[in-house]
């Protein structure tokens, strides 16, 4: 039942948030043990880019992935992809979770890795 609050919140701040060709939303996911981060532009409906502590990149860090370390280090890659692909600046969706513990990790780590939001 908890899920169902998260996304009734998420839906509600995403009707304020979109990401442009310019400056793209970085969507965050949690789960108990994973975390994502995917760009969006929402003028085309497309994801520029995502990561997960699933994927090869993450795993090869050697680093455990339901914690806040494994959050900040995704944060530190989302982020250089973003400036590798161009874009700064970016809105950060939250996707309906509170702003602490992992996802301001990740937050932190996107700050640290060069992007502005």
């Amino acid at each position: 039942m908890k899920n169902i609050g998260r996304v009734r919140r998420h839906k509600r701040i995403a009707k304020t948030i979109r990401g442009t060709g310019e400056r793209p939303r970085m969507v965050v996911f949690r789960s108990k043990k994973n975390i994502s981060v995917q760009l969006v532009d929402d003028s085309v409906q497309r994801v520029i880019g995502g990561f997960s502590t699933l994927g090869k990149v993450f795993k090869n860090i050697n680093i455990k992935s339901s914690d806040m370390n494994g959050a900040k280090e995704i944060g530190k890659i989302i982020a250089k992809k973003a400036v590798e692909l161009g874009f700064k600046n970016v809105s950060f969706d939250r996707g309906g979770y509170k702003y602490h513990g992992r996802v301001k990790s990740l937050a932190e780590g996107a700050r640290e890795g060069g992007l502005v939001f």
